[in-house]
């Protein structure tokens, strides 16, 4: 049987900071600063190109990230950053359902790149207007699948990913190398409403999966410097071996195979990853042609690549009255989110 009616999707905004640097920007950048350590620049290389990013924003003027010697030099610079494009793409968000910040209701907030108290949503209350009784969920540690679970358990969701503020320039392994590559940062807004305007996608339903045995395939160790990151390989060897039966039994249970789904939504999470999606799933390169977009234009942003996806499917007005999606994205727990979409 079908679940009961869910709420509409009546927005989708992403928004970036003003700063760009274009990959070989960065790339020289880390050149210079890894060459020092008689790092392999050739290796270096190899893995910025085999991660098919050609440029990323940044939180800062690229010259300023070599004065944050500190973790809280960097965390300081992150909150700053993060109020300044939460509040900028809350608005946007807003200005695209035709509602006042005063007609929110909740605020979900997630991120992984940076620790502030009073939360990122507490220090949106004033400068956006919303009422003093508005309730805020502020979430962290669920990494690249956050963007996915703040959709499926909220009204209102906030993902601000900066992830050039948490990067460990005296880290010369593999999956810092690797990261330094592949993520950006950005930020993005989700409005939901229960369903009385008869308008956007309905949330059909949602599933979690958790995968024990898999807490060390992603995530942060946090030391003395700051997040050092944790990225095993296996992540895409883990969505070839799980993600078909999860979306095929997520599809049966409401009625649905894989065949009937005419919007698929992933997150970004870098090549193989894309790779292993379309191999699992039995895609066409086409069927998730928004998503490896996104990854070349702005890279993997974390919990804010899925809603950016998203914001692009929205703003392209492909989707037509009867089609069925299904978003999908995974991080740290290792875990998966999907999220089943009726237009």
């Amino acid at each position: 049987m079908r679940a009961p009616a869910g709420p509409r999707i009546l927005a989708a905004a992403q928004a970036l900071p003003p700063h760009y640097a274009s990959q070989d920007a960065l790339l020289a950048t880390f050149r210079e600063i890894w060459g020092q350590e008689h790092f392999n620049l050739d290796r270096l290389e190899q893995l910025h190109r085999a991660v098919r990013v050609g440029g990323r924003h940044l939180a800062l003027p690229l010259e300023r990230y070599r004065a944050l010697e500190s973790f809280a030099a960097r965390n300081e610079a992150w909150t700053k950053a993060a109020v300044a494009i939460g509040e900028k793409v809350v608005r946007s968000a807003l200005l695209v359902a035709d509602l006042s910040p005063a007609q929110v209701d909740h605020l979900h907030f997630v991120t992984v790149t940076g620790i502030a108290t009073p939360s990122i949503d507490a220090r949106l209350v004033e400068p956006l207007g919303l009422r003093l009784d508005v309730k805020r969920v502020p979430i962290f540690g669920l990494g690249c699948v956050a963007g996915a679970a703040g959709l499926a358990r909220v009204s209102d969701v906030l993902a601000i990913e900066l992830c050039s503020l948490t990067l460990q320039r005296n880290d010369l392994s593999i999956p810092n190398i690797i990261a330094s590559g592949l993520f950006g940062d950005g930020a993005a807004a989700v409005v939901l409403e229960g369903g009385a305007r008869g308008r956007g996608p309905r949330v059909a339903a949602t599933r979690s999966v958790f995968y024990p045995g898999t807490e060390r395939v992603m995530g942060w160790d946090v030391v003395d410097s700051g997040f050092k990151v944790v990225l095993s390989p296996a992540v895409p060897q883990l969505v070839r071996e799980k993600m078909r039966s999860d979306v095929d039994s997520f599809l049966a249970d409401h009625g649905y195979r894989r065949s009937d789904v005419a919007q698929w939504i992933c997150h970004t999470g870098g090549p193989k990853v894309l790779e292993a999606f379309e191999e699992a799933l039995e895609l066409p390169r086409t069927a998730l042609a928004r998503s490896w977009e996104s990854l070349q234009r702005v890279g993997n942003v974390s919990s804010a690549s899925v809603l950016f996806v998203l914001s692009d499917l929205l703003a392209s007005g492909e989707a037509r009255r009867g089609d069925v999606g299904v978003l999908i994205a995974m991080g740290p727990g290792f875990s998966s989110e999907l999220v089943l979409l009726e237009w």
